[in-house]
């Protein structure tokens, strides 16, 4: 163990031997018995005999002085070998902890030198770091605690890309865990990255000493396909558009489509002077389609292939409850997608509700107590109600239905004319309908209303701010009745949409695409058996997702799983169901980058080998026994020399 032995910076390994310095004491012991002094008697016939001895004596104690001097040196530069000094830096002598954080996400595919940026980062470790040093390493998908190089070395070169990526703040706190509570330690966090789209750390650790390397790319330049959309029946087909993004102006680019590994469509993308290109294809209407978009880019290639899955869609079975005529349903709900009927009220069959989708009550004047407590447990089990009351309507039979499911109060019936003028695109109903958010689309009116109180979202408004139609979660109310007599809102383009979406999403299908990571659920027109269980399952990779089963669907819930990208099939132990596509979130492919120097504490170090050239000289130990043991054969040969030349 190395300790500190005196305060001019020398060090020794082992000072105990120090004490070996007594032993000086002995050649200047026998040295003083050499000097005794003698007294002689002079004879007269011996004068110049006398003259003689005392330049001898003279001479002699001249050689005895030197050969004490060589030897005390020798002796003592022995001394110091053996003990062994040394010089070091301040911390070098300390117990040394190393963390690492490799970012193994998507972006680190860029590539440099003509290898991904990720594959050229573990090279560089497993060339710098020591075989016998122990550190701790982790990445966004795995960690290794207190591990040497060749215990990962096979795991770091299969290191696969993830769609998951830490910013500086919770790299930081993750390390923080991965380190020993010692303070006496020092504590070195390697944080290894392209640092693409991160965030400026907010605070450092107490303790730690974090090491920035910035993994630079060859080339910034990236293509990828952004998202992709359906429109259903534009001229008897389907369209389907494609976004890109990342390419210069002028650029053309191949793009295929296929369907399974079948090419059904190939063109060319031309990028406007933003980067952005649209393409559109035409697909054959209401074709299954299990389909894979495609481009050749030299970029990132996470982002060059995209999944989308068009399946067979299960019909949706709405039941219109009213006592006018509903004529203009039966031209929202066609045969295509849904199976609509009409009953009047005193001709439902309330064993019959369980098989629908979709309930819509119109201009009923009161809801029965014995149909309440069959569409309470219709809505508990997944089905969605559409309520459209009437002028003559008893409001408190409604208001005690609707506070099954959510507060609200019913004020009084408002005879004022009013304008439906604002729509909230960001309500689900609407979302993605509009291109673009349009505000001078003619606006139906309403010649009455009822005002009510309801912490609900609200999906269309009138001028005043106060709601027309509220509602989510399968459950919708109109403020005022549609019929003619009150409202020309049945001649709006708003009522398709509108009445479209309310009975879409009483039955969550796959949508054209899922994203990795995020929440998504979808609903399968199936009930399953006690033991029998929904799998996702794609070329060996399989799981099971979170799922609830209901009177006459399964519902599925998507968020931590699936953690990979492409088309999945959805099934139990007896057929399959269907498809699903995923693809991972685009957010990588933006080159926005963070320069890690202008982080106060950052030392600057601009690749992982000149960082371990430098944590290598802070922790380098320099000895000097081998000088000592050069000096002692030196003053043996300075002994040697006075012995042989000094009389």
């Amino acid at each position: 163990m190395y300790i500190w032995a005196i305060d001019l910076g020398m060090q020794f390994k082992h000072p105990e031997i120090l004490w070996a310095f007594f032993l000086l004491l002995i050649p200047i012991i026998i040295h003083l018995l050499q000097l005794r002094k003698f007294k002689k008697t002079p004879f007269t016939n011996v004068a110049l005999l006398q003259k003689v001895v005392v330049e001898s004596y003279k001479s002699r104690s001249l050689k005895k002085w030197l050969l004490l001097l060589s030897r005390m040196l020798l002796l003592a530069a022995l001394v110091l070998a053996f003990s062994q000094p040394f010089v070091s830096g301040s911390t070098a002598l300390k117990p040394k902890e190393t963390v690492i954080y490799l970012d193994n996400s998507f972006s680190m595919q860029a590539k440099s030198e003509g290898l991904p940026i990720l594959e050229r980062a573990v090279q560089d470790l497993l060339q710098h770091i020591n075989d016998a040093t122990v550190f701790s390493l982790f990445t966004n998908t795995e960690t290794y605690r207190k591990v040497t190089v060749g215990e990962i070395q096979d795991r770091l070169l299969d290191l696969q890309f993830s769609a998951k990526q830490y910013d500086l703040d919770a790299a930081m706190r993750k390390a923080n865990t991965l380190f020993s509570k010692d303070g006496d330690t020092k504590k070195d966090f390697i944080f290894i990255s392209d640092f693409q789209s991160r965030k400026v750390a907010q605070d450092t650790l107490k303790g730690i000493i974090a090491h920035y390397v910035k993994l630079t790319p060859d080339s910034y330049a990236n293509v990828s396909i952004d998202s992709a959309y359906l429109k259903k029946n534009v001229g008897g087909q389907d369209e389907l558009t494609v976004s890109l993004s990342g390419s210069p102006t002028g650029a053309s680019l191949p793009i295929s489509i296929y369907n399974a590994d079948q090419l059904i469509a190939k063109t060319a993308a031309s990028f406007t002077a933003t980067g952005k290109a649209n393409i559109a294809f035409s697909l054959p209407a209401d074709e299954k389609i299990n389909g894979k978009i495609v481009i050749a880019s030299n970029g990132l290639g996470y982002d060059d292939v995209f999944y989308f899955n068009i399946n067979d869609k299960e019909k949706i079975n709405v039941l219109a409850i009213s006592a006018t005529d509903v004529n203009y349903l039966g031209r929202i709900f066609t045969e295509d997608r849904f199976a609509f009927s009409y009953r009047r009220p005193d001709q439902v069959d309330l064993t019959a509700i369980e098989d629908q989708n979709v309930i819509i009550l119109e201009d009923l004047k009161e809801v029965p107590n014995s149909l309440q407590k069959t569409l309470a447990n219709f809505k508990e089990n997944g089905g969605s109600i559409i309520i459209i009351p009437s002028i003559e309507s008893d409001m408190e039979s409604y208001g005690q239905f609707i506070s099954q499911f959510y507060p609200i109060t019913f004020h009084q019936l408002v005879e004022n004319e009013q304008r439906i003028t604002s729509i909230t695109f960001d309500h689900p109903l609407f979302k993605d309908v509009f291109e673009k958010r349009v505000t001078n689309f003619q606006h139906p009116t309403v010649n009455s209303y009822y005002s009510i109180t309801a912490n609900v979202p609200i999906a269309l408004s009138f001028q005043d701010g106060s709601p027309f139609l509220i509602g989510g979660d399968g459950l919708y109310l109109f403020t005022a009745p549609v019929t003619s007599e009150n409202s020309n809102f049945k001649n709006s383009p708003l009522i398709v949409p509108t009445f479209y979406n309310m009975a879409l999403f009483s039955l969550k299908n796959p949508e054209l695409y899922m994203t990795v990571g995020r929440e998504h659920v979808v609903d399968l027109p199936i009930t399953l058996g006690k033991d029998n269980m929904v799998r996702v399952s794609k070329n060996g990779y399989e799981f099971i997702p979170q799922q609830q089963s209901l009177a006459k669907k399964t519902r599925l819930f998507f968020n931590e799983n699936p953690i990979v990208d492409g088309i999945f099939q959805i099934g139990d132990n007896n057929r399959a169901y269907g498809h699903i596509s995923f693809n991972f979130d685009r957010k990588e492919s933006d080159p926005q980058y963070f320069d890690p120097m202008r982080l106060p504490t950052a030392p600057d170090q601009r690749s992982i080998a000149s960082l371990f050239t430098f944590l290598a000289a802070e922790s380098s130990i320099d000895p000097y026994w081998k000088w000592f043991v050069i000096l002692a054969l030196f003053f043996v040969v300075v002994e040697t020399l006075i012995q042989k030349f000094v009389r």
